[in-house]
């Protein structure tokens, strides 16, 4: 008669095996997702929650019209600062075109944006030296609201994907190696031509 008790028992311990090895990986997955945090991260850039920009009609430093929307389709990376441009300006400036054309033959797929926040001009030899940078006028627009900051607008370095979404920034005194790599991964993983 204990024979007949025994296999109830392990019928039921298995069933309860089974069932234990159902479930673990869906809660496993749940406190991956809801709790676990990875220490590190591959970007250095801060990832931002991606925004659409709007196709603004804006201008550039030279008074011609500019539709953000021609910018589509290209990587752009993006600062915002005074047209007086003072040294750390100049310095991020050199950063956006150091970083453009490391990426040697992906360099057609990334523009240089420089978001004059001020009436100033910029001097002539210094627009000479970012040749191909866009320098648009954005003092009083709406469009440099769009743009979430930390400090000043001028503290940071933007980047635009080629859908036109507002994705990543970095921050005051980023290092420049550390956002070549950046770049060049994210043309390295992304499809758009």
């Amino acid at each position: 008669m204990s024979e007949e008790y025994a296999k109830p028992e392990r019928s039921l311990r298995s069933l309860w095996l089974l069932l234990a090895l159902s479930i673990a990986p869906v809660l496993a997955s749940y406190v991956a997702y809801y709790f676990w945090q990875p220490a590190a991260h591959v970007n250095h850039g801060e990832l931002l929650e991606p925004r659409r920009l709007p196709d603004a009609k804006l201008g550039l430093a030279d008074g011609t019209r500019f539709e953000w929307s021609r910018l589509r389709g290209k990587w752009v990376l993006v600062t915002a600062d005074s047209g007086r441009c003072d040294a750390f300006c100049q310095q991020k400036l050199i950063y956006l075109r150091q970083v453009r054309l490391a990426q040697g033959k992906e360099t057609d797929r990334i523009e240089r944006v420089w978001l004059i926040t001020d009436d100033a001009r910029p001097e002539p030899a210094l627009v000479a030296q970012h040749e191909g940078a866009w320098l648009i006028r954005g003092a009083g627009d709406e469009f440099l609201k769009l743009f979430p900051v930390t400090g000043s607008l001028a503290d940071h370095i933007y980047v635009v994907d080629p859908l036109g979404n507002l994705m990543m920034r970095y921050p005051r005194d980023a290092d420049p190696r550390q956002m070549l790599k950046d770049v060049a991964r994210l043309l390295r993983h992304s499809k758009w031509q």
